[in-house]
């Protein structure tokens, strides 16, 4: 009933935790002086006959331990608080320090979706398991012994009774616990899963619209809520069945404890203050143990949601041993590099290239032959290759993210435009870029007349740019890469699905990178690529020629054919090329 690990994770919520059980047992202590105060009142009424001298005192004593048990509970509460705080601020700060050293990276584990409800549901349910269990689990441990050590001066027999019935409540749970966890673990997975339907299917709402297909995902996620639904009311319904055998071991054995301490007053065994005390304090132990036990399952499922968190957090993270933070040489090297997304067929197989500093090197080949899977391991966004990747004198595994990224910017069709202004996502590369700067860059991609005709800078930007053309959003990236003025630039069908005037554009400004940067275009058509210094071929993830567009067009008949077929689809011949 206890995750070690997330006893662990946090050092200052035990100390909460502490104090919470401190002010639960203070105030137990003030009940039982208030029963016996009680208690000791009515048994002078009734045996005296008269009210007992100095009344005023016990009425005194009585408001003082009144207010002493609220001022304690209100302590208690305020731990509670501070224990669930503390933990919610470090789980979440972990989650994200674990994100920013994974990168892109995460999306080798973990859907988009599922972080978001990790980082939020999940650290949510773990409120309850710091704030409310681990501490009414303690409390639940002491308060039945100092119960057993005060009535049984008052009657041994009741005292036994009663402390050994308080056990079978925790015997219960136990008994539902390996159950109760499966049922989690399956309930958290379908919630995830949901979750993730949702979030793809917003996203992809208008290609589901284009292609009709709506009505097909909409069916598919109702199955899934309904399977969500299903396992749902399993759960509720295990802890309904719970709570009904826990109430009637708590309220049964209370009701027994009374019985007994009857019995014993009836057999001139105890006094009418020792009878009123056991009935009065009989539920008391019990009800520690009953309110862990509603506890009980919503603890198990912030447990299940911590097993998410901590895969999350053991993740692990290949560049732990990074140093290198400063790059003085940028040929770029691979070695033999191989990759399998599935550990069965390989993307890429033994590949080795090299990329010059300032020079232009492209890299084509049927879609699937693993160009993008080379920018994405280059770039850093890919893990767990074969081989090795030198940056200058430098392994790649060895140089800092944050050494990598101002290295290297990556340019791909799908690079996002958020919500904002122009002026907003293009300091994203460099914050303390002036305005001249900003409209030198937008100048070069050809973006300031447009712009110029809006409200300039302050053009303002709906979600993913969609108030823009996609080669204007291209534009745009391309601008915003210009400002990070790193050494290698990576094209990876930066246009595609664009109009041929903004291809053409942007191709022409790639172009102008030659011998200024180095340059990667990857590219599915062959006329962008002809002037570049040296061209990689890809079938099936391994090289098949490497030469300029002349020499391959000699020597490469993979090449040829490429080029001769889309010659014939697009027109290409008569038409200038790049070289």
């Amino acid at each position: 009933m206890i995750d070690r690990r997330l006893m662990k994770l946090v050092s200052s919520s035990k100390v909460h935790i502490i104090k919470n059980v401190m002010y639960q047992l203070i105030s137990l202590i003030c009940s039982i002086f208030l029963v016996f105060m009680i208690g000791h009142i009515i048994e002078e009424v009734i045996v005296a006959g008269g009210l007992v001298d100095s009344l005023w005192k016990f009425f005194i004593i009585f408001l003082s331990l009144i207010l002493i048990k609220a001022i304690a509970t209100k302590k208690a509460s305020d731990e509670s608080f501070l224990a669930s705080r503390d933990i919610k601020i470090t789980l979440r700060e972990k989650i994200y320090r674990k994100l920013l050293s994974l990168g892109g990276k995460y999306v080798n584990n973990f859907n988009t979706a599922e972080l978001v409800q990790i980082s939020s549901e999940g650290v949510e349910q773990l409120e309850t398991y710091y704030g409310s269990y681990l501490p009414q689990l303690l409390y639940s441990m002491i308060a039945p012994i100092l119960l057993f050590a005060v009535l049984s001066f008052i009657n041994f027999k009741a005292a036994v009774i009663l402390f050994i019935c308080v056990p079978l409540i925790p015997l219960s749970i136990m008994l539902v616990q390996e159950f109760a966890k499966k049922m989690l673990k399956k309930y958290w997975g379908q919630y995830t899963k949901l979750g993730d339907s949702f979030l793809e299917n917003l996203q992809g709402l208008t290609t589901l619209k284009i292609y009709q297909a709506d009505s097909h995902k909409h069916e598919e996620m109702n199955k899934e809520a309904e399977n969500f639904r299903l396992v749902t009311m399993k759960v509720l319904r295990l802890q309904l069945n719970s709570i009904v055998l826990m109430d009637l071991i708590a309220y049964g054995g209370a009701a027994l404890g009374i019985i007994i301490s009857l019995l014993e007053l009836r057999n001139g065994n105890i006094s009418l203050m020792g009878s009123f005390a056991i009935t009065m304090l009989s539920i008391e132990f019990f009800l520690p143990m009953r309110l862990l036990g509603s506890y009980f399952h919503v603890a198990m499922n912030g447990m299940a949601a911590g097993d998410k968190i901590f895969k999350l957090l053991d993740t692990k993270n290949n560049k732990a041993n990074e140093r290198v933070t400063n790059i003085e040489s940028y040929d770029l090297y691979l070695k033999d590099v191989s990759f399998s997304y599935d550990n069965k067929k390989k993307a890429l197989n033994d590949i080795n290239m090299v990329f010059k500093e300032n020079s232009f090197t492209s890299i084509i080949g049927k879609s699937g032959c693993g160009k993008s899977t080379i920018a994405a391991i280059i770039t850093g966004k890919l893990d767990g290759y074969k081989g090795s990747i030198e940056l200058g004198k430098n392994d790649l595994r060895s140089i800092s993210e944050k050494s990598l990224n101002s290295s290297i910017t990556y340019i791909v069709m799908s690079n996002y435009i958020f919500s904002g202004s122009i002026k907003d996502n293009l300091l994203m590369a460099d914050e303390n870029a002036s305005d001249e700067k900003l409209w030198e860059v937008l100048e070069t991609v050809k973006l300031k007349e447009f712009l110029l005709g809006k409200d300039g800078l302050d053009t303002a930007l709906i979600e993913a740019g969609a108030n823009l053309s996609g080669g204007q959003n291209q534009k745009l990236s391309i601008a915003r890469g210009l400002l990070n003025d790193s050494k290698i630039f990576i094209f990876d069908e930066a246009t595609s699905n664009i109009d041929s005037e903004s291809e053409n554009e942007i191709i022409d400004l790639i172009y102008k990178l030659k011998n200024k940067k180095t340059v990667i275009l990857i590219s599915h058509r062959l006329y962008n690529v002809t002037g570049s210094d040296v061209i990689y071929v890809l079938n099936e993830g391994k090289i098949v020629g490497q030469q300029g567009h002349e020499k391959l067009l000699k020597i490469s008949h993979d090449y040829k054919k490429m080029w001769e077929t889309q010659s014939e689809l697009e027109n290409y011949k008569g038409v200038k090329s790049h070289e």
